[in-house]
Formats: C-alpha cells, sequence, structure tokens
C-alpha cells in the first residue's frame, strides 16, 4: 500500500557539498517534502548546511549510520563520494528508508546490483539523480522518439566535451579512490543515459575505448564547481572516447571530457534512424522526402530539471511508483560505464559479461 498523497516525506541530508544545497533548495520550494536531518564528516560544511536547513545541532551528524537513524526519517539523499554510494544507500534502504542517490549509481556493476537487491528486499524506493531526463528538450525529445518518427535507430552519437572544466582538482572528484573515474563517471553518465533513454536501449554488448589523462595532473582545464585540495592529486581520467555495440544492433560513439582544447562546452545526443534524426542540441528532426531535406525544430518548453527530480521522488514514494531510473536501465548502464572505464584502462575491447 502507498503513503498517503499530503503526507510530508521527511529527508535526511547525506553529505553537505556542493550538490547537496541544490537538493536541499528544491526541497524548500515544495511542501511535500522537507530536510530535517543531515551527516557531514567535515563540520564547516555540515553547520553551513544546518543554517541553510534551518536544522538545530540536534539534527546534524558526523556518523552517517546515527543520522540514518534520526527520528520520523522517511528517506534520505545521498550526495557522497561515488564509492560510498552503494554501501550508504544499502545501509539506508536496509534501515527502512527510501533512497534518491546521485549519479553515477556506483562505481560498480556489483555495487549497483546490491542497490537494487536491498530496495526490493525492503520494499523501498531507489531513485538515481539522472537530472537531464527532467529538462524540457529532453522530454519533447522522448515525445518525439516514442512516437516512432525516428522509424528504427541505428547510430547515435552521445557526448559532453567540456574546454575547461575539471571540478574540485585534489578532492572526491579527481581521485580514483573515492571517484572511481573523472568524467566518465561525472558527466559522461549524464550524456550516456540520456541517449539510451531516448533509444530505450540501454544493454551494451562489448565496448573498445580510448582515456587520456593530458590536463588534470598540470592543473589545467579547472572549474569552479567543488571545493578544491590541492594537497590532493588527480589521477582519474580527463577525456574519453568509446565506440559502443549495442546488443540490439545499434552503435553509440560516446566522447566525454573535463578539460580539452575544443572550441566550446558542448553537450551533444544525435540519433540518426531510418525515417529520421534527431539533434539535441538544436532541438531539430531531420529527415528527406521526394529528394527534399526537411528540417523541424522541436518546440519544448524549459523546465527546472532539479525541482522536476524531486516532485518526481516524492511522487514515488507517496503513490507508490516506481522511480523513472528503473533497476534494470540503471544496472545495464553502470555496466556501460564499468566497460568504457575498463576498455580505455586495458586498451582492448571489452565484453559485457566482463563486468
Amino acid at each position: 500500500m502507498g503513503y498517503l498523497i499530503l503526507m510530508t516525506i521527511k529527508v535526511g541530508m547525506i553529505g553537505c557539498g556542493t550538490i547537496s544545497r541544490y537538493h536541499l533548495k528544491k526541497t524548500q520550494e515544495l511542501d511535500s517534502i522537507e530536510v530535517i536531518a543531515a551527516f557531514n564528516r567535515g563540520s564547516y560544511n555540515r553547520e553551513e548546511f544546518g543554517r541553510e536547513a534551518g536544522l538545530s545541532g540536534d539534527s546534524l551528524y558526523s556518523d552517517v549510520s546515527k543520522m540514518i537513524r534520526h527520528p520520523g526519517l522517511d528517506a534520505v539523499i545521498n550526495c557522497l563520494p561515488n564509492r560510498m554510494h552503494s554501501n550508504i544507500s544499502v545501509e539506508a534502504l536496509e534501515a527502512g528508508l527510501h533512497v534518491l542517490c546521485e549519479k553515477p549509481m556506483s562505481s560498480s556493476h556489483q555495487e549497483s546490483k546490491a542497490m537494487v537487491d536491498a530496495a526490493r528486499k525492503n520494499d523501498k524506493k531507489l531513485f538515481i539523480g539522472l537530472t537531464l531526463r527532467f529538462k524540457g528538450d529532453t522530454l519533447a525529445a522522448k515525445s518525439v522518439v516514442d512516437s516512432a518518427a525516428l522509424g528504427d535507430i541505428y547510430y547515435a552519437n552521445s557526448a559532453w566535451m567540456r574546454r575547461n572544466g575539471i571540478p574540485g582538482w585534489g578532492s572526491q572528484f579527481t581521485r580514483k579512490d573515492l571517484a572511481g573515474a573523472g568524467p566518465i563517471y561525472d558527466i559522461g553518465v549524464h550524456a550516456l543515459d540520456t541517449t539510451c533513454w531516448l533509444m530505450d536501449d540501454f544493454e551494451a554488448d562489448q565496448v573498445l575505448a580510448s582515456s587520456y589523462t593530458k590536463h588534470g595532473p598540470h592543473k589545467r582545464g579547472l572549474e569552479d564547481w567543488g571545493t578544491p585540495d590541492f594537497d590532493g592529486y588527480f589521477d582519474v581520467e580527463d577525456l574519453s572516447s568509446a565506440i559502443i555495440k549495442m546488443k540490439s544492433g545499434a552503435t553509440i560513439s560516446f566522447e566525454v571530457s573535463w578539460a580539452a582544447h575544443v572550441p566550446q562546452e558542448r553537450f551533444t545526443v544525435r540519433l540518426v534512424g531510418e525515417e529520421a534524426g534527431l539533434d539535441l542540441e538544436t532541438m531539430m528532426l531531420h529527415t528527406t522526402k521526394d529528394a527534399e531535406e526537411i528540417n523541424t525544430s522541436i518546440e519544448f518548453k524549459e523546465i527546472d530539471p532539479y525541482l522536476g527530480e524531486m516532485k518526481h521522488f516524492v511522487d514515488c514514494i507517496q503513490n507508490d511508483k516506481e522511480p523513472i531510473t528503473t533497476p534494470s536501465q540503471m544496472l545495464e548502464l553502470q555496466a556501460t560505464l564499468d566497460m568504457i572505464l575498463l576498455s580505455g584502462e586495458e586498451n582492448r575491447v571489452v565484453k559485457r559479461r566482463e563486468v
């Protein structure tokens, strides 16, 4: 049985870094959800977040297990480093809480499966924060694809290339022991998920990838997202490209960078189908009729994706709905990311069965 629609969801924030503030602001715009507790190991971010959230000292924790057991919690939002996504989310699910976990789902397919299993075992919602699914242009493009206007989609280009975009140099973003990977996990997950979701095709068969670390170790290409730690280090990739062969026979050309000598930052999803092509960057539909090239603009409305994401999380809990990021999609997405990472590290084709 689902929750009553009028119930206000009581949430604990796990991790009080930059992304947690985005989530906090959206909860403060809604009457249906409220942050009542928070965890952060470091006291500065914890106390600053507490002030912004209006929380008293006894609702702020330096021990995550204690915060998970804060009285009255219904759910948590996991904003910890990637390698802590799985174990902390599983702990929360086992404690009977719903979970919104930041992307990527985890740092391995095995860890992701543990999360899915815990959600199923405890009958709780597990939602992965792939915010781009809630953008107006993405939703409009999805409607066009679902109308079968493109026909069979057999090729796609999926890219998020930044010229200068390395977040928090030396921190949890650029250390493999905390992040698991660089832009592959950080922004590549968004590009690949958007592509696969639009195609309704998540099952990769094999991947050939190349990864490079050219700018990060020299502190080139930095941006102001996150908090840098110049006593830390950079040991992840800063650019990766891959050819992904799907089990369906379709091919995805994938590329992602935090730092590269490109003209400007570019997010691209281009789909090529038998009947038409769709370009998410320009929001155009391309086809040919009677030898005439036809280019049609796709109309859409701007939507706050973080607010849409939060509304969806609340709706799933209150009305017992499956999150839009389904378990099967998320497990295959993580597997593909792992294949890209492994192929780039070992410079060889990686098969799905290997991850």
